[in-house]
C-alpha cells in the first residue's frame, strides 16, 4: 500500500462525509511520504508519546481520530518534528469517523451488546445528534456500567438517576459533556446517556433530568471507531501489519 491507495480507500470509505466536514479541517496528514507502507499503527491521538511507541514498533504509517491539539502548547510542533525525523507519516480523521455508520458511537455502542442502531449519529444544522441503541431485552444500569468499564479497560463514572432497566441507550463519544446532549436523550426518552466527558453541568443537569449517565474517557470512548477503520483497511489491504499504539489511561 502506498499513499494513493490509501486515500483511494479514504475517498471510496467516506464518501461524501470527506466533503460535508472539509472545511473544518476534520481529516488529514502530517509529514505525508511517498514511499511503501507495511506497517501501520493506530490510537486515538497524536502525541510525543504515541510517536516514541510508533518508533519503537517500526511503524511508518499512524492513524488516529485526533490530530494533535493546537491548544495543547507547542504539542504539534513537537509532533511533526518528530514524525519528520523518523520518517512517520500521519492521518487523522475526527467528524467523519464519528458520523460514519462504523465510526466511534456506533462502535462502542456494539462494543456495549447493543442489538440495534435506532439512530446514527450525525450534524444537523452544524448541531450534533447523538447516536440510539438498542437493546432487545432490558438490563440492570449496575450491569451496562460493567461492561462499558471492562470494554474500555478503566473505571468509569456512573450516576443511577433512575430506577428504570436499560434498554434505550444514547450516545456521543469523546466530549459529548454538553447539556444539549443530554437533553437530546431525555427527549428521545432514553434510559441512559454514555460519553467521554463531564462536566458540572452535565452531572447536575443529568441528575435534573432523572436520566442515567455514564462517563468513560475521551481516548478510550473513540479507540473502538478508529479499530474499526484499521479493520477495513487491513481487509483492503492484507499486506500490512496493524500495529495498536495503546495510550495511557490518564483522564
Amino acid at each position: 500500500m502506498n499513499l494513493t491507495d490509501f486515500n483511494d480507500f479514504i475517498k471510496s470509505t467516506f464518501g461524501n462525509l470527506l466533503e460535508q466536514f472539509k472545511e473544518n479541517d476534520e481529516y488529514g496528514y502530517n509529514n505525508p511520504r511517498s514511499q511503501d507502507i507495511i506497517v501501520v499503527g493506530f490510537t486515538t491521538n497524536l502525541t510525543p508519546d504515541v510517536i516514541l511507541k510508533a518508533v519503537d514498533h517500526k511503524v511508518q504509517f499512524i492513524i488516529t481520530h485526533h490530530d494533535a491539539w493546537d491548544f495543547l502548547y507547542e504539542v504539534k510542533e513537537q509532533c511533526v518534528k518528530e514524525l519528520i525525523e523518523n520518517e512517520i507519516s500521519h492521518f487523522y480523521i475526527h467528524l467523519p469517523l464519528d458520523c460514519a455508520e462504523f465510526g466511534t458511537c456506533n462502535s462502542l455502542l456494539q462494543e456495549i451488546g447493543i442489538s440495534k442502531i435506532t439512530q446514527q449519529t450525525h450534524y444537523e444544522d452544524n448541531h450534533e445528534i447523538i447516536g440510539i441503541g438498542e437493546y432487545n431485552e432490558p438490563i440492570a444500569f449496575e450491569e451496562l456500567v460493567d461492561r462499558i468499564s471492562t470494554a474500555l479497560g478503566e473505571d468509569v463514572k456512573a450516576w443511577k438517576n433512575s430506577n428504570t432497566t436499560i434498554k434505550k441507550v444514547g450516545v456521543v463519544t469523546g466530549a459529548g459533556n454538553s447539556t444539549d446532549l443530554i437533553r437530546q436523550a431525555k427527549e428521545a426518552e432514553c434510559d441512559v446517556y454514555i460519553t467521554g466527558e463531564k462536566s458540572l453541568y452535565s452531572v447536575q443537569y443529568a441528575k435534573f433530568a432523572g436520566i442515567n449517565l455514564i462517563v468513560g474517557s475521551h481516548t478510550f470512548t473513540e479507540i473502538f471507531g478508529v479499530n474499526s477503520l484499521v479493520k477495513r483497511l487491513k481487509a483492503a489491504f492484507n499486506e500490512i501489519e496493524t500495529i495498536y499504539l495503546e495510550e495511557e489511561h490518564m483522564e
